[in-house]
């Protein structure tokens, strides 16, 4: 796939050290609800990769790490189509603590139908944790348990989050409008 050749407007919302310092209460709060127990994080590809990359890194107790995959953005990048879930039958988490990541919920359809597939393959326990929070109708009653921002309707980029596959690699979070 080739870049997008239009230029798109870029406007910080969250920035890096934003980020970084929300990171590490999060980690902290984790290392005292788990302790000394092994928590399994389960990352959803592709988006959650950088936020589970510097998560970790915060982490100062046993963590295994499974992915998944979810797509509902077709080559458009901007529309949502039909979700996807690939990777969920191979995990075998019975028993395990886990922590669902995501990058972002918005309409709550992606996370909702994670964890019930996972709490239905028999995880001991279950929290999920999302990067952003778009404030627009939701398709369901779940809620991540760990919201890192709260933010409007915007598309976003950066820190994983992607358009068309490009801008992951962004330091910051950045709404953007097709130019």
């Amino acid at each position: 796939m080739k870049p997008p050749t239009n230029k798109l407007q870029l406007q910080l919302l969250i920035s890096s050290k934003e980020i970084e310092k929300r990171l590490e209460k999060v980690a902290r709060d984790l290392e005292e609800k788990y302790n000394d127990q092994e928590l399994t994080i389960v990352m959803v590809l592709k988006g959650a990769i950088v936020l589970v990359s510097d998560l970790i890194r915060h982490l100062h107790f046993p963590v295994c790490l499974e992915m998944i995959q979810c797509s509902s953005y077709g080559e458009g990048g901007m529309t949502k189509g039909e979700l996807e879930i690939s990777g969920l039958d191979a995990l075998e988490v019975e028993g395990k603590n886990l922590l669902v990541i995501d990058d972002i919920f918005d309409t709550g359809d992606t996370l909702s139908r994670v964890t019930e597939a996972l709490l239905k393959k028999g995880a001991a326990s279950l929290q999920s944790l999302v990067l952003l929070s778009k404030a627009v109708p939701r398709t369901t009653d779940y809620r991540p348990d760990i919201t890192l921002f709260e933010i409007e309707d915007h598309f976003v980029v950066g820190y994983g989050l992607d358009y068309k596959e490009y801008y992951r690699g962004l330091p910051d979070i950045y709404a953007i409008e097709p130019g």
